[in-house]
């Protein structure tokens, strides 16, 4: 195991946080960070984290408790704020003795923050320095400042403008930084910054342990970072979170959904929340054709601007340690030059 003391010092508040040997949590990916992935990362040293996405209270029961079995590490969830049975899967955590749970998709509600910090620890995403400092307010035990180079859902800031604004201002709040990380040199910068520690989804999405599939783990490899774009709101009515992918024809076909979905809100055929959940559903079924059943021209290939860092199929244990180790080398040698 990779000796690391400049980076350990840098990120003893992340590692106390999340129990781990390294301060390095794992984006949940929907389809992607399953138990396979999960239990992989959380063996490995970082933090594993399950996407629970668009699952029902019993499949989330029985992803646990199959992460359980391959794992004795702390892992989280992730649970998605506007999931109508958001309190029942916040109670499935807490039946099996989730540690951690990660709320995103939004504000997470009051009677949510209040539910979860009763027994486990709340990560929580911060797209701006005001609601960092609501969210610390309001239970919250610890942020993830996502830049817009992430893949996925995405904020409108970049991780370079976020980590500037935040970091400095709430040194004593426990944060992540996320998004566009693909190098130790990176890791290493935003931890001298003020970060307990990051998060990564892009390098862990075609590693090894992923059951993406090849054609999924082909197209990241393939990939470059001016690939994966960003998707354009059609209807300022329809307040959609933007989503960086691969372009391909699902992108285009995106465009097709939100259209047919306008139209139905501006008839009153459907209510404004059962249409961001529509769109929800849409990216949930498109991301599934990328990373299940391999059609990468018609699915969503979700993937952050790192991507032209995934240069083959690795072990998760490798790109860990390759992360660790490029970090702890970039802060001795400033340590050097001191």
């Amino acid at each position: 195991m990779t000796d690391t003391p400049h980076l350990d010092a840098l990120t003893a508040k992340g590692r106390a946080f999340l129990g781990t040997r390294h301060a390095i949590l794992a984006g949940a990916m929907s389809w992607v960070s399953e138990r396979n992935l999960v239990s992989a990362i959380s063996n490995a040293g970082g933090f594993g984290v399950i996407a629970c996405g668009a699952m029902t209270p019993a499949l989330l029961e029985a992803e646990i408790a199959a992460t359980q079995a391959l794992t004795d590490k702390p892992f989280g969830v992730n649970l998605i704020t506007m999931h109508p049975q958001l309190m029942d899967l916040i109670g499935v955590c807490k039946a099996a003795g989730v540690s951690h749970v990660v709320l995103a998709g939004g504000i997470p509600p009051g009677p949510a923050v209040a539910a979860i910090t009763d027994f486990a620890r709340l990560i929580a995403f911060a797209p701006n320095y005001a609601l960092a400092r609501k969210l610390l307010r309001s239970g919250t035990d610890a942020l993830v400042i996502e830049g817009s180079e992430a893949g996925g859902h995405i904020g409108p800031v970049s991780l370079a403008v976020l980590a500037q604004e935040i970091l400095p201002a709430l040194p004593e709040a426990t944060i992540f930084a996320a998004g566009g990380i693909g190098r130790g040199a990176a890791v290493a910068a935003l931890v001298e910054m003020g970060a307990a520690g990051v998060q990564l989804g892009t390098r862990f999405a075609a590693s090894a342990e992923s059951i993406a599939h090849p054609n999924f783990k082909k197209a990241f490899i393939r990939g470059a970072a001016r690939d994966a774009v960003a998707s354009v709101q059609f209807d300022p009515r329809l307040p959609v979170i933007p989503v960086r992918a691969l372009k391909n024809a699902g992108t285009e076909a995106f465009m097709d959904k939100q259209r047919e979905v306008s139209v139905q809100l501006a008839r009153g055929e459907i209510e404004l929340p059962a249409a961001q959940l529509e769109i929800e559903h849409y990216w949930a079924g498109a991301l599934r054709r990328a990373v299940i059943d391999g059609d990468v021209e018609n699915g969503s290939v979700m993937a952050g601007q790192s991507v032209g860092m995934v240069t083959a199929e690795e072990p998760v244990a490798a790109i860990i340690d390759s992360l660790v180790t490029e970090a702890e080398a970039a802060l001795a040698a400033r340590s050097l030059r001191a």
